[in-house]
């Protein structure tokens, strides 16, 4: 009776843990997937990589609304290869690998009523988890720091309004 609900227990949590991967993706807010499918396009355009990527998890999320509909989305997150060749329009049956590292990318972009700007251009970096060093990581956070600044802040004060 015990190993029947020991198996039982297996298999539920078998079923669970495949599902997860596509689940982790949809419980992100709108604004966070628009940075991750950004990352994603970009991966998948380079020629070097031969497998699929899918989101893993998020690391750090931050957004910083001043106004107007704008916000400055910062997102540190991981992809993780699965088993099925770049390219593949149908990820349900994908399934994650575990003998390929991380992919640890970052995604700091303006938003404008929920929908990615292309001033200031959207900064995505992914490297593998193994090769990222601590310049990498200050490098990163530079940029995404002065992309929220690059523009300015949008202020009441700056309005002209219409006369």
């Amino acid at each position: 009776m015990a190993a029947l609900l020991l198996l039982l227990f297996g298999l539920q949590a078998l079923i669970f843990s495949g599902n997860s991967q596509e689940n982790n993706y949809d419980r992100l807010p709108e604004t966070f997937r628009n940075g991750v499918d950004l990352a994603l396009e970009k991966l998948h355009s380079h020629a070097r990589i031969q497998h699929h990527f899918l989101f893993f998890k998020s690391v750090l999320q931050s957004d910083m609304e001043p106004g107007f509909d704008v916000k400055y989305i910062y997102h540190h997150f991981y992809l993780k290869a699965t088993r099925c060749p770049r390219g593949t329009t149908n990820s349900t049956s994908c399934r994650f690998r575990n003998d390929r590292p991380l992919m640890d990318c970052i995604a700091c972009y303006k938003t404008f009523r929920e929908a990615v700007e292309p001033e200031p251009k959207p900064y995505i970096h992914c490297v593998h988890r193994t090769t990222l060093t601590p310049e990498t990581r200050k490098t990163r956070e530079k940029h995404c720091y002065e992309l929220g600044y690059r523009s300015g802040s949008t202020i009441l004060l700056a309005s002209t309004g219409n006369k």
